[in-house]
């Protein structure tokens, strides 16, 4: 089968883009989901929480399984499974159903995400992975505008159910197109780590449930001696346990310890991981700003940050090409630091009164960041990864970054309600996890201007993020020399590529 790589992203990329939506239009429904199964706040929650839970914990595992059976076989399965789980959520007829539904959801997200990036690596030569990872970017950029808005067309007009419905025929066109122009890349036989999975599995549950769910217990006693903290530590120790395990397993390791040897790759984990922290902690602050403190509904609210989605998504596939050029790491650094300091200038600018139009410059000066971070990040963290590691590669860059995800959810509930405590004294709205508020109508004079000021406060943990981002960056190596920088020498066209250390011709596998 002749490979098309191009064809072939544009394919995956549409399931990528259901998984994007679906993660931000959830968000807009929870409060219609909280009155219509006449259940409760903590529940309505675990609408997420389960979905970010079975996301989060198997990716190591099946990044490793794209690697083992084809990522175009991982990839069909989980879409499938996603598919079939957004129609049974549209169809649950109860809050336990739904967040079941969720979790299976979540499975299949779990399975589909690190085939993407794995393809990418394996079927794009070194010199355009800048330019395919500015395309993943560019989706990322407009489904963080079609999210909310289509939400809360949808939950205005259908009803909550159809923020799943909606995911049924993208799925079966998305799977359509993977079986016509995806290539089925060669399989690598390995013996499969179960300790490995046992290990990893429990270790990043008991760290995410810990976390995700500390709020919930006031970060206390569960049930009988067992505690949030508890918890955490003994997954923190069973992960420990697993890398121990990683580093003695003389067969077939589930994550190379020797992946961490590239400087970038390492690095790479890091930065994402902020960016998950990051971005995941940055828009409560702003929903709850536009919505209770400025009494926007869902739309307007999501409008608001509009030309954040659309400088993104216009800036990602120039700034992908961009990096394919220049040193990755520069362009990295810009959009860090422009992200951190449209972020600054947000938060010094939120107040009851403020303009709401004046918004909206800084909103754009995000997305232009935000552009900037994306391809260049994985770009860097795949770039010298042998074809036989690409989906553990890109399994373990994904977790870090929902690693990060569940870090930065739980730090800014609890930043969120220590801020409002401190300037709205005897305040019991009861914030938590990703619930929003739905047209309010805004708040009181008398309380508006300490809830905006609580708002704002908040919004500085995500510029410590970035920042914090920035400064990882910089400590990038140079990645050598590639065809798109300045070229190949004439007597290297037959030697080990620049970037994947294995002759060019092998740097994508053969075809089944």
């Amino acid at each position: 089968m002749e490979r098309k790589p191009w064809p072939a992203l544009w394919a995956l990329v549409i399931g990528f883009f259901m998984i994007l939506v679906d993660s931000t239009i959830v968000s807009i429904a929870n409060p219609a989901i909280l009155t219509d199964l006449n259940t409760d706040f903590t529940a309505v929650l675990w609408v997420t929480s389960a979905y970010l839970l079975a996301y989060a914990v198997p990716l190591l595992i099946t990044g490793r399984l794209g690697d083992r059976f084809g990522p175009k076989r991982v990839y069909l399965v989980g879409l499938v499974i996603f598919t079939l789980a957004s129609l049974w959520c549209g169809f649950a007829g109860d809050i336990t159903m739904l967040i079941v539904a969720r979790a299976v959801q979540g499975l299949g997200a779990a399975l589909m995400t690190p085939q993407t990036m794995a393809v990418i690596t394996r079927i794009f030569p070194p010199n355009q992975r800048g330019a395919a990872m500015g395309l993943w970017g560019a989706v990322a950029g407009i489904a963080t505008l079609v999210g909310p808005i289509l939400g809360g067309v949808l939950v205005d007009t259908l009803g909550w159910e159809w923020i799943f419905f909606v995911n049924v025929p993208v799925g079966i066109v998305a799977f359509a197109m993977a079986v016509w122009l995806v290539p089925n890349l060669e399989t690598h036989p390995h013996r499969f780590d179960w300790l490995g999975v046992v290990l990893s599995g429990v270790g990043m549950f008991l760290v995410v449930f810990g976390i995700q769910e500390g709020e919930s217990y006031d970060w206390g006693t569960i049930v009988g001696p067992i505690s949030v903290w508890g918890l955490i530590i003994t997954g923190v120790v069973v992960l420990a346990g697993f890398l121990v395990w990683q580093r003695f397993n003389r067969a077939e390791p589930l994550l190379p310890l020797g992946l961490f040897r590239d400087r970038n790759f390492a690095l790479s984990n890091v930065a994402i991981s902020l960016v998950g922290l990051a971005i995941t902690s940055m828009p409560l602050p702003l929903a709850f700003y536009f919505q209770i403190a400025r009494g926007l509904d869902p739309t307007q609210a999501a409008l608001m940050l509009a030309p954040m989605a659309v400088a993104s998504g216009i800036m990602a596939p120039i700034i992908g090409k961009l990096t394919d050029r220049v040193d990755p790491k520069w362009v990295a650094l810009a959009g860090f630091s422009t992200v951190a300091v449209a972020l600054g200038w947000m938060a010094l600018w939120l107040s009851p009164d403020a303009e709401l139009w004046t918004l909206l410059f800084p909103v754009a000066l995000l997305g232009l960041g935000l552009s900037g971070i994306w391809a260049p990040l994985a770009s860097s963290a795949t770039r010298n990864l042998p074809p036989q590691q690409a989906g553990a590669g890109s399994g373990v860059y994904n977790m870090t970054r929902q690693v990060g995800s569940v870090l930065g959810s739980a730090a800014i509930t609890a930043l969120l309600n220590a801020r409002l405590a401190a300037e709205l004294p005897g305040f019991t709205g009861g914030f938590g996890g990703e619930a929003g508020a739905s047209g309010s109508g805004g708040l009181p004079p008398q309380l508006a201007e300490g809830f905006a000021t609580a708002m704002s406060q908040s919004l500085w943990l995500p510029v410590i993020g970035f920042g914090l981002g920035a400064i990882v960056v910089l400590f990038f190596a140079k990645p050598k020399v590639t065809v798109a920088w300045g070229g190949q020498r004439p007597d290297d066209s037959g030697s080990a590529d620049a970037a994947g250390g294995a002759p060019a011709e092998a740097s994508a596998s053969r075809s089944e």
